[in-house]
């Protein structure tokens, strides 16, 4: 479904431009860099041991083959990894069966903060992305941890309507394991 999305595109930044496009299983590294440079992943043990990508590799896998599920690849236009974020088209019952569009994972590179790339990626998502999939409302979740993340969120217009409740499961349980 998410591939009534035209990509890959170019989108402008306050310093240079960026390309998007799906992220395949060869840019796994790419994403695993991304989501290491991030502290709060990193306090957490994510992506502590890039030898072992098995866990990932199935991930991305299962977000590849689900058509409500995409990740997006920001890169510079030498094509060197810059920003990610992962996009979740979920049908509802509530607010008249509306279609939401779940964002997740967004990252950008350590060193590209502060230029406009998160902005560009969640302008598109808004404005581009959403509209072309027939969402009528985009949702995310934020870690509290996170006061930037929330001012930037904020800025861009999301609201804190609701509190987030999160049960961590045994990973034996997690489906193809």
């Amino acid at each position: 479904m998410l591939n009534l999305l035209t990509l890959p595109a170019e989108l402008s930044t306050t310093t240079a431009p960026i390309a998007i496009r799906r992220a395949t299983l060869g840019d796994l590294p790419a994403l695993m860099g991304l989501l290491s440079g991030d502290p709060i992943s990193a306090s957490r043990g994510d992506v502590a041991d890039h030898a072992d990508e098995t866990l990932y590799r199935r991930a991305l896998e299962g977000i590849i083959a689900d058509p409500g599920n995409e990740v997006i690849l920001a890169t510079d236009l030498a094509g060197a990894p810059v920003g990610t974020l992962q996009l979740t088209l979920i049908p509802g019952m509530a607010r008249r069966g509306a279609w939401r569009l779940q964002i997740e994972a967004v990252r950008v590179a350590t060193d590209h903060r502060s230029s406009g790339i998160g902005t560009a990626l969640m302008n598109w998502t808004v404005s581009v992305a959403a509209p072309a999939l027939g969402a009528t409302l985009v949702q995310l979740t934020s870690d509290s941890a996170r006061a930037d993340a929330h001012r930037f969120y904020d800025r861009l217009g999301f609201r804190p309507s609701h509190t987030g409740f999160k049960l961590t499961l045994d990973t034996a349980r997690q489906p193809g394991l």
